[in-house]
């Protein structure tokens, strides 16, 4: 056990050391039944007199933290005070006191603690961002786990390539060819999930103070990537054919932007497409303009019906686009791969500033996605849940239409995971959630994806991807129950 002792001090050292043992047991860090080292050889350990550290025990002791087994230690009480671990009586250094005022927590947290505070024995929550993990078949992937141990032993632990595993690059570009966009192995970067992915092109592309262009609404988790970095967000509005990029010329000229950042295909939070002709128009502006655009594939190939749109990156002739797309939202959030598809010196930038950051994502995992992928189980998986997620969406419309006022609007996504919903007039978002949390039902309050984090309180966003039909009749059911108390109040 290591700790500093300062021997010029006017503390006692049993008093220092009783100080130190008295907060790792208080902020958790040694925990009930933790046996504290002997005092002989804690002695030896810090250089100094047993009895020093007998006395120190002892304070313990006589503060209840601690008990004497005869013939067997010294161990740690079961505490049943919670204490804080930002509480200590010995002041922050001044530059951790400069983080105190800042706030750092994701506004989607706030959901989350919002419906588990309610307390009801039931919750049901639309507000994920991710399918329904509870539908993968964890214990074949477990099987693919373990004969890819006894496949590559010790390979399977070590770094790895920093662009990847090779055979899952390449899987990756016949999944990508089967969707219609045409790549290479050596122009895809595997990443630890998409969010990672959008970091590292945020940080290699753009530097504090540069303008960046976003739908608006878009993916809150993005704004947040954003504003954490110190880049200025410009919106671009959002119809139901996706980005307005009638109006994308006059920011461009206007402010001059460094980065178009969009999600094409089944938009987070309003699950629109952006049509064929915008995708063009997109592309020609960002060249006209040389801008590059990030593209966030994170579901495109979740389609219920109608005709697939080619992404942006296939349209693309000579690297102006780079796409991110993952699996960690169809398949399970901890798998935490995704992936980058960039043509160009780009691609090196990437690769390099990835290797700096984590050196590689975890190689094992790879290899067992790739032995999912590779035999076809991708494929099947998708299909049966594009099937089952279908029936979701399908069962979420006939309950929206059953219990929630018929004021309501909303467009019908052919794919995706969300039903991005307006309330009726005169109900606000951050007005209903409470109640409907009472209710046992949560969803996430549109605001939370404007740049501005104030418009669009008229709207929601709901996840029907993530329960089962049964539980999305019953959570509509308890959204309606929540939006009457709301009328009846006004």
């Amino acid at each position: 056990m290591r700790i500093s002792l300062d021997r010029h001090s006017e503390i006692p050292l049993y008093q220092q050391i009783g100080t130190y043992l008295r907060d790792a047991i208080l902020s958790g860090s040694l925990t009930a039944d933790t046996r504290l080292p002997a005092c002989r050889q804690l002695a030896n350990d810090l250089g100094v007199n047993r009895t020093t550290v007998e006395n120190a025990y002892s304070m313990l002791e006589a503060d209840g933290l601690v008990f004497s087994r005869m013939g067997s230690g010294t161990y740690v009480l079961p505490q049943n005070l919670t204490i804080s671990r930002h509480s200590t009586e010995i002041p922050l250094p001044l530059w951790q006191q400069s983080f105190q005022s800042k706030d750092v927590a994701s506004r989607s947290d706030v959901v989350d603690e919002m419906l588990q505070a309610a307390g009801h024995p039931r919750p049901i929550s639309f507000a994920a961002g991710i399918s329904d993990t509870r539908q993968f078949p964890s214990e074949e992937f477990r099987k693919i786990l373990q004969s890819v141990m006894r496949r590559d032993q010790i390979a399977a632990l070590e770094y790895g390539e920093s662009n990847g595993y090779a055979p899952l690059r390449e899987g990756i570009t016949h999944i990508l060819a089967s969707q219609g966009l045409q790549t290479r192995p050596d122009s895809v970067l595997i990443t630890a999930g998409s969010q990672q992915a959008i970091f590292l092109v945020s940080q290699v592309l753009l530097k504090p103070n540069d303008i960046i262009l976003v739908e608006n609404p878009t993916y809150s988790v993005a704004i947040d990537l954003f504003r954490a970095l110190g880049f200025q967000i410009i919106g671009v509005p959002v119809d139901h054919q996706g980005m307005q990029v009638e109006k994308l010329e006059k920011l461009l000229q206007q402010h001059h932007p460094k980065l178009i950042y969009t999600i094409p295909n089944f938009h987070n939070p309003t699950g629109t497409c952006l049509s064929s002709a915008r995708r063009r128009q997109l592309i020609v502006l960002a060249e006209r303009y040389n801008v590059p655009i990030l593209e966030d594939d994170f579901v495109g190939d979740l389609r219920y019906e109608g005709h697939a749109q080619p992404s942006l990156k296939a349209l693309d002739p000579g690297g102006q686009v780079i796409y991110v797309g993952t699996f960690s939202k169809m398949l399970m959030p901890g798998l935490r791969v995704g992936f980058i598809v960039a043509d160009g010196p780009i691609y090196d930038q990437l690769l390099n500033f990835k290797r700096l950051s984590d050196l590689a994502t975890s190689t094992l995992i790879q290899r067992a996605l790739d032995a999912y992928v590779t035999v076809g189980r991708y494929q099947t998986y998708l299909h049966r849940s594009s099937q089952a997620f279908r029936k979701r969406r399908d069962a979420m419309l006939g309950a929206i239409k059953q219990y929630l006022p018929s004021s309501v609007s909303y467009d019908v996504p052919t794919g995706g995971l969300f039903i991005w919903l307006r309330l009726p007039e005169a109900i606000l978002a951050d007005e209903l959630l409470p109640a409907a949390c009472k209710e046992g039902v949560s969803f996430v309050p549109g605001n939370f994806f404007f740049i501005d984090g104030a418009s669009g309180k008229e709207w929601i966003r709901l996840n029907f991807a993530s329960q089962p039909v049964e539980d999305i009749e019953e959570g509509i059911k308890r959204l309606g129950r929540a939006i009457r108390q709301i009328k009846v109040r006004k």
